[in-house]
């Protein structure tokens, strides 16, 4: 069975940095898709980043572009989000989902997801 787990969350103030991991377990992942999302209250998920886990090819909200970069280490089996110059407006629930069939930017497409972790960025 497949499980994704999310961390590196918490409080930071605006301008800092966080970095999320999200160690995936229970298949092997060299065809598979991982994919970042957000969901802030009230408003739909939100795709943020995606990467393959064989050649590491990714692609980006344009929201995100240039602050935020997705990257994996294949021996841990984890794929990171690292967040540099993090607004107030990047608060949020941050996740980590993937799937075996297509390198998505809609949450649909995405079979499984992590828990969820907490981000929130003070004035």
């Amino acid at each position: 069975q497949v499980q994704l787990v999310e961390s590196g969350g918490g409080l930071v103030q605006a301008g800092g940095s966080l970095r999320l991991s999200c160690t995936a377990s229970g298949r092997r992942f060299t065809s598979y898709f991982m994919g970042w999302f957000r969901q802030a209250p009230g408003k739909e998920r939100e795709f943020l980043a995606a990467i393959t886990w064989s050649n590491g090819n990714t692609r980006y909200a344009d929201s995100v572009k240039g602050r935020f970069t997705i990257s994996r280490d294949n021996a841990k089996n984890t794929v990171y989000l690292q967040m540099n110059s993090l607004k107030p407006e990047d608060t949020a629930v941050y996740f980590c989902a993937t799937n075996s069939r297509i390198f998505s930017i809609y949450p649909t497409e995405y079979d499984y997801w992590g828990q969820g972790t907490q981000v929130t960025v003070s004035p």
